[in-house]
């Protein structure tokens, strides 16, 4: 199975810290953002490819050392449009029949990536207080288990489920053509919602770790420095990635299937 990391932004939220460093290699607990993600991919991800933009090298020169898995690429998104255009220059280095996307600034619990990576189609949600602020996942009315829609910072207020960039598509993600958001972005989320309207969205309870609520940003000290700690010795990092004591345990999250088997 082939695991995609979205790992081309600017990383302009988290300046000065990013001016140097692109954000997946900020480091959490004295290891890059990344090298926690890949850590955590479940057993059955073999090959990956890393979109980058901005100081790719870097992110070249980091995957040419990490110990995880060998079969590895880079694809470069020329120009930043958006996260679903990212997946699209993708395309042509997906070998496998489904496909594992990460957000490539985010952590995620091992646990929950193996469980994603055991659906036909999938996304990870989790609980939030305030709808607008979120792309929020919401059921079918009849069925609890089923995702119904994809909606970006909805205008209503109340408790919701986030998304939070975390999915598995079937190949033919890639035929889902996209349109200019007001952001003038190519949106991932587009094509998650395109593929649940396809067919029922099955969902079951996951519990997941999550290192921060917020998409798309990752875990910061009080004083807004990068979360810093000791090196980790050699150990396996699939099972210790879930204990480690600095991560939050977040109320459980729901994992939401996007298409039937």
């Amino acid at each position: 199975m082939d695991a995609v990391i979205l790992a081309a932004g600017l990383g302009t939220r988290l300046r000065p810290h990013t001016n140097t460093i692109p954000k997946p290699l900020l480091p959490i607990q004295g290891r890059p953002i990344l090298d926690w993600t890949i850590a955590a991919l479940p057993p059955e991800v073999d090959r990956l490819v890393v979109v980058t933009n901005y100081l790719a090298e870097q992110v070249d020169a980091y995957l040419a050392k990490q110990p995880h898995i060998r079969d590895w690429a880079t694809v470069r998104q020329e120009i930043p449009r958006g996260t679903g255009d990212a997946l699209r220059v993708c395309e042509s280095h997906i070998k496998s029949n489904r496909l594992l996307v990460l957000n490539g600034d985010d952590l995620y619990g091992a646990a929950d990536l193996a469980a994603l990576a055991q659906k036909p189609a999938g996304i990870l949600a989790h609980p939030v207080d305030e709808a607008r602020k979120w792309g929020v996942v919401t059921p079918k009315a009849n069925d609890a288990g089923l995702m119904e829609r994809l909606e970006e910072k909805p205008d209503r207020d109340g408790p919701a489920l986030a998304n939070i960039g975390a999915y598995v598509f079937p190949r033919s993600v890639f035929d889902i053509p996209l349109t200019l958001s007001k952001r003038n972005e190519y949106e991932i989320t587009e094509a998650v919602d395109a593929l649940a309207k396809r067919g029922p969205v099955p969902r079951r309870p996951c519990n997941i770790l999550a290192a921060d609520r917020h998409r798309g940003s990752v875990a910061n000290s009080p004083d807004g420095e990068p979360v810093q700690g000791e090196a980790m010795s050699e150990h396996d990092q699939r099972e210790d990635y879930d204990d480690e004591p600095w991560r939050r345990r977040a109320t459980p999250e729901q994992l939401l299937r996007i298409q039937p088997a």
